[in-house]
């Protein structure tokens, strides 16, 4: 019984939804405030929906449950207890069963389909498959999102992500052309420079792209960023505030960033002025930083997102699990594990919290919902291993930013643990130049002391380990030309490789 009433409940709420989808004004409605309660059910109730659909529609997900003998959730209450339905990832589903295996009725269809690529920066690429339905739905939640944070003014979207076949680029460009003028450039310095000097000053440009991109377009560019209304939009990847800070300073009025995974969906989650405040909030109170953040290292991206369309969990392992909870998607994703770092935190924990610490809310940009947050520390693997501390390239990146003498003339970093015959092992950390910079004038011993300084400062696990070096000379940065060594192999188009 209690199975009917949830599967009744999930359709009730779809019904619902659809009418609000017509226009921005109705998907406001989606958003009141007080109702996280409900859309908490709703979200495992959908998810129990999607997991009943899958089970019976989709080949390969049906093989999945065969194989780990398993038939569907129990129940507390009316409440599926979702966690108990088995995790996929792309090395057990994925790569396991064929693509028109894991889609609904076992075949791609025949039409309305994009088949794109993630981008590969963890192995080969991956191909995935999307619909129009879940398009449609997609591009409307983005127009949303994107007139909520800039206003209803008319943009100029110039999408600086990777085009041809890869799944961000190919992605933005649909949704986007709706609602806005839309130039698709992808990651070129010249052009994006050619287009804002021909379409002049009086425009609200929108540049969406790779922090690294975005940072050498800033730092290599002959526009007078200061004199243009620039927006940047960035995803793929998290950016430190100490890079916010710095964009801000060459001109850039406003930086967002965006979540979401090629495996699963564009806009999973998103980052608004409030979460922006609670970020740098955190950057500047440790005891705020020890009662909300679960893992060591530089800041997390925080976002808001809406439990009724995704229904998020950590693992024990402290990565996230991602349930889609919208119908219609081609290929479905129940609990699927993308491998990167994160909790959430319900805003009225956050409150609590604030309380205790005697920190007044007004500290914070008020948000416009009340919508639970999500902390986002990045892929679990883009880690390297040093005398007990995990260092991510996010730390270093915070550590570049802390010192203007570096964050001037860096364009990536690369970090690697080498280790001798007689199993030494020596942290380098390889800072690329940019072009026409250099790192002579640098006092390169003050500068090194300087920099583990402030990765101590930053990963707390580092300055554990860095207690235990006999010597400074197990640690290193060492600086090199743009595109050389390290960074040969480096492809602007995609996502930054940074462990060597």
């Amino acid at each position: 019984m209690r199975h009917i009433i949830i599967l009744f409940y999930a359709w009730l709420v779809e019904l619902y939804r659809k009418p609000l989808m017509l226009s921005n004004s109705t998907i406001k409605l989606i958003y009141i405030p007080g109702v996280n309660k409900i859309r908490s059910f709703n979200s495992k109730a959908r998810a129990y929906s999607e997991f009943i659909k899958a089970k019976r529609r989709v080949p390969a997900y049906k093989a999945f449950l065969k194989t780990h003998h398993f038939s569907k959730p129990s129940f507390s209450g009316l409440v599926p207890n979702i966690h108990e339905i088995p995790e996929i990832d792309k090395e057990n589903y994925i790569k396991q069963y064929s693509m028109d295996d894991r889609c609904v009725g076992g075949k791609i269809p025949t039409k309305n389909i994009i088949i794109d690529e993630s981008s590969g920066s963890s192995g080969t690429a991956t191909n995935w498959v999307r619909g129009l339905k879940e398009r449609k739905r997609n591009a409307k939640m983005i127009e949303f999102g994107m007139k909520t944070l800039l206003g209803k003014d008319p943009i100029f979207v110039i999408n600086a992500f990777a085009l041809g076949p890869w799944a961000t680029g190919v992605n933005v460009t649909m949704s986007c052309v709706s609602f806005s003028k839309l130039k698709s450039l992808g990651p070129e310095k010249e052009k994006i420079e050619n287009t804002l000097k021909q379409f002049g000053k009086d425009h609200n440009y929108v540049i969406m792209g790779y922090p690294p991109f975005l940072k050498f377009l800033v730092d290599n560019s002959e526009i007078e960023w200061e004199k243009f209304n620039v927006t940047f939009i960035f995803g793929g990847e998290s950016m430190s505030e100490g890079m916010r800070d710095y964009l801000f300073q060459k001109g850039i009025k406003k930086a967002y960033s965006s979540l979401g995974a090629s495996d699963l969906e564009l806009n999973i989650s998103a980052e608004n002025d409030f979460t922006i405040s609670l970020r740098r909030l955190l950057r500047s109170n440790q005891p705020l930083r020890s009662k909300i953040l679960k893992h060591t290292g530089a800041l997390p991206m925080i976002f808001q997102y809406n439990p009724t369309d995704f229904l998020l969990e950590s693992s024990n392992d402290g990565e996230l699990i991602v349930t889609i909870g919208r119908p219609d998607y081609v290929s479905p994703k129940i609990r699927y594990n993308i491998h990167d770092r994160g909790h959430t935190l319900a805003l009225k924990e956050l409150y609590l919290i604030l309380k205790d610490l005697n920190i007044n809310q007004e500290e914070l940009t008020k948000p416009q919902t009340d919508l639970p947050l999500l902390l986002h520390y990045g892929r679990a693997d883009m880690t390297v291993s040093f005398f007990g501390s995990n260092i991510s390239p996010t730390d270093i990146q915070e550590v570049i930013y802390s010192l203007p003498e570096l964050s001037k003339i860096v364009n990536s970093c690369n970090l690697a643990v080498n280790e001798d015959n007689e199993g030494n092992k020596k942290l380098i950390i390889s800072l690329e130049v940019q072009k026409g910079e250099t790192a002579e004038l640098l006092d390169l011993d003050k500068t090194q002391i300087a920099f583990f300084e402030n990765l101590s400062k930053i990963n707390q696990d580092f300055r554990e380990a860095k207690k235990m070096l006999p010597n400074n000379s197990l640690t290193a940065i060492c600086f090199e030309d743009f595109g050389s060594g390290s960074f040969k192999e480096n492809d602007i188009r995609i996502k930054a490789k940074y462990i060597g």
